[in-house]
């Protein structure tokens, strides 16, 4: 590992200038010694990020905009601790740009002025600014139309960095003139190179057996200022000999999985387990059921929605799903947590091994656009009740024939409109019940057509 830097990111407060008094060369090591592993650890260049190859590899996005000199306007999307803020400061070194930081959570338009106004009058000494602001989803949308003319005039390069779906978070005025780079949290061997670095750092292994050292990562959970905070801490203790997961567990309070209920994380589970129950794979659905009950998800939300793939979805295939799905929900209504949510988990296992029939749920859609194209057709007047002396003689009621006085209780009459031609709503699949329903469907279109002729016949 690099030696370690003299100066910090803030500038000299920690550094040292030629023909300092050697007195304060205590001060500086104390103060070195103070800061956050984390911090101590900071890369110094941009070879030194981990986990983002993608963007800083030999044909990484910003390794291409770098090398061809044009810095443009950035939004850095990614979970928390993967180096958007550290990026940020290392390209505006790597451009010879002045970095002015800004957070959206403390400041307000007289800080934006004020910031704005100081990259003007650098611009005009020949100097340019990269403006990086943190949480920029957090800043209203007057506020980022605000970046708008400094951004397109050249006054400031902006990078935001935010953890929201850009796409929701941003006005789309802003985001079409910036770049959308998505930084990955960091996989195990990124963690594993951030946790050699704290080691080299402290001149001494951590105190893990190989399989906690796994767990450590995991606990990380893709953030590696967690896990260098983590790997702190367990070079802070004194630890006899190596700490089993048992141990880990003790010593560590267990991270709370990356989850809001408000925000992207929310929808992105949910999607996660609805496409797993559709794509029939129960045991996916089962992890990603609980990875929402972990965060906190509201166990009635995902009951809700598992109804409602149980008659989208799953439909008449299994005539069984949508009963067994209003019962799970019942069950947990009844029970509450936790013995309720085993209810739930056999409902989504139960969808996940079910024939899977989105016929009706199309049936429908295309029912309703019909019934918008067609207005107010009336009914065909056989089979309207009469109730009255002047509906009689309109012929209401007339030549209606009782199905169930007709052989196999199907008389095959039309029941649309007399000015709309027969459709076919209705497709059902050979997929579970479905396929006995399409016979069924089939014989009855039969036998509809031979009445049909039979009456054309008389």
């Amino acid at each position: 590992m690099p030696a370690r830097r003299s100066t910090s990111d803030n500038g000299d407060l920690f550094g040292s200038s030629a023909g300092e008094p050697v007195s304060n060369v205590g001060s500086h090591s104390q103060a070195e010694t103070i800061r956050p592993l984390a911090d101590r650890l900071r890369p110094r260049n941009l070879n030194e990020i981990v986990g983002q190859d993608h963007l800083l590899g030999t044909s990484g996005s910003l390794t291409r905009m770098l090398a061809r000199g044009a810095m443009a306007s950035l939004i850095l999307w990614g979970p928390p601790g993967v180096g958007k803020t550290t990026i940020a400061r290392l390209l505006a070194d790597a451009s010879g740009l002045r970095f002015a930081p800004l957070s959206a959570v403390f400041s307000g338009v007289a800080d934006l002025k004020r910031v704005f106004d100081e990259a003007r009058a650098r611009r005009g000494i020949g100097q340019g600014t990269l403006l990086f602001v943190d949480e920029i989803h957090r800043f209203n949308r007057a506020q980022q139309d605000g970046f708008l003319p400094y951004v397109e005039d050249g006054t400031v390069i902006l990078v935001g960095a935010t953890t929201e779906n850009p796409s929701f978070a941003l006005n789309g005025a802003l985001l079409s003139r910036c770049q959308v780079l998505v930084l990955k949290r960091l996989d195990d061997e990124a963690l594993e190179k951030l946790l050699a670095r704290a080691e080299n750092e402290a001149d001494r292994p951590l105190p893990l057996t190989m399989e906690a050292r796994g767990t450590l990562r995991a606990m990380a959970d893709g953030d590696g200022r967690y896990g260098l905070n983590m790997a702190e801490q367990l070079l802070a203790e004194d630890v006899p000999q190596p700490l089993d997961n048992a141990g880990l567990s003790a010593l560590l309070s267990k991270r709370a999985a990356l989850y809001d209920k408000d925000r992207e994380e929310h929808y992105n589970l949910i999607s996660a387990l609805h496409k797993s129950l559709r794509g029939s794979d129960p045991d996916a659905a089962l992890y990603w059921f609980c990875r929402m009950l972990e965060g906190g998800e509201d166990p009635r939300y995902i009951a809700r929605r598992l109804t409602r793939f149980a008659a989208e979805d799953v439909g008449l295939a299994d005539p069984t799903a949508l009963p067994a799905a209003i019962a799970a929900w019942e069950s947990y209504e009844r029970l509450g947590s936790p013995e309720g949510e085993l209810a739930l988990a056999q409902l989504v296992v139960h969808l996940g091994v079910a024939p899977k029939s989105n016929a009706v749920y199309k049936a429908y859609g295309t029912a309703r656009r019909a019934a918008k194209q067609t207005g107010s057709l009336m009914p065909p007047t056989h089979i309207l009740n009469a109730p009255t002396k002047l509906m009689k003689q309109l012929g209401y009621g007339q030549n209606y024939d009782y199905d169930h006085d007709s052989d196999e209780a199907f008389s095959g009459q039309n029941y649309f409109p007399d000015d709309m031609e027969r459709q076919q709503f209705y497709r059902p699949t050979d997929r579970g019940r479905e396929a006995q329903i399409r016979d069924r469907l089939e014989h009855w279109s039969s036998l509809r057509l031979q009445r049909q002729r039979s009456k054309l016949r008389e």
